[in-house]
């Protein structure tokens, strides 16, 4: 089967449905302590990241989805369902991903794997222009208080991390998976999302992430690891008209 061809084909063996807005379910849920909004709509608090999502379609919940939209800013929708713009809003980017839920995890013996440390505060001026070179997705000065990330060092430099992100009943989503380019190619983006999925499956809950579609390094890289693409993931970029 084509690359092309599972970026959009659902996998027969659905997981469950909150999945499919993420954002959404985990806001209302394990990490509401991080939402701002009400019942219609939620995003994640703004030093955290701009990722929002609407419960559903209706005409409330895109009403009050462009209530979370700042007037000098936007908002990120990641969701399987096709996006609807609320009224008066925009996008300004959008494009397609992949969500991948692990099967089996590929065992590893990895050497780097000793090399791997918790980051903390004062890596966070790190880990952001870390995530601001490479681009995983999101990444914000808050982001590390959703959970435990970690790195390997080169000289005392961030060469890669690796953490969580989204948590749901039963999932947890790995993200903020990047390697500083002068480090690529060592194995350490592999090494560390297998040990963060590794701890998630330790709490007996099922690793998940999310990929841009065109990565095919990526996605040939955590299906290498176990996982399998769930279904095709919408993502715009919203701000006021």
């Amino acid at each position: 089967m084509s690359l092309a061809r599972k970026e959009i084909e659902v996998i027969v063996r659905m997981e469950p449905h909150i999945l499919n807005r993420p954002v959404w379910d985990a806001l209302s849920t394990r990490q509401s302590q991080f939402a701002v909004g009400g019942v219609w709509a939620r995003r994640f608090s703004p030093d955290i990241g701009p990722l929002a999502s609407a419960r559903d379609d209706t005409p409330e919940s895109l009403s009050a989805l462009a209530e979370l939209v700042p007037a000098a800013g936007n908002i990120i929708l990641l969701q399987a369902d096709p996006i609807k713009l609320p009224r008066g809003m925009i996008a300004v980017e959008t494009g397609f991903g992949v969500q991948m839920v692990l099967d089996r995890l590929v065992p590893s013996n990895s050497e780097i794997d000793n090399r791997i440390e918790p980051l903390g505060d004062k890596d966070v001026t790190e880990m952001v222009a870390l995530a601001k070179l490479t681009k995983p997705g999101p990444f914000e000065t808050g982001t590390p208080r959703l959970s435990q990330f970690w790195g390997i060092k080169e000289n005392g430099r961030l060469a890669a991390m690796a953490g969580e992100r989204m948590q749901h009943s039963g999932h947890s989503e790995i993200s903020g998976v990047c390697s500083h380019p002068d480090f690529r190619g060592r194995g350490f983006a592999r090494a560390l999302s297998a040990a963060v999925a590794k701890q998630i499956i330790a709490r007996g809950e099922v690793p998940y992430l999310h990929s841009y579609s065109a990565n095919t390094s990526a996605i040939h890289l955590y299906e290498s690891l176990g996982f399998q693409i769930r279904c095709k993931m919408y993502a715009a970029v919203l701000a006021r008209s």
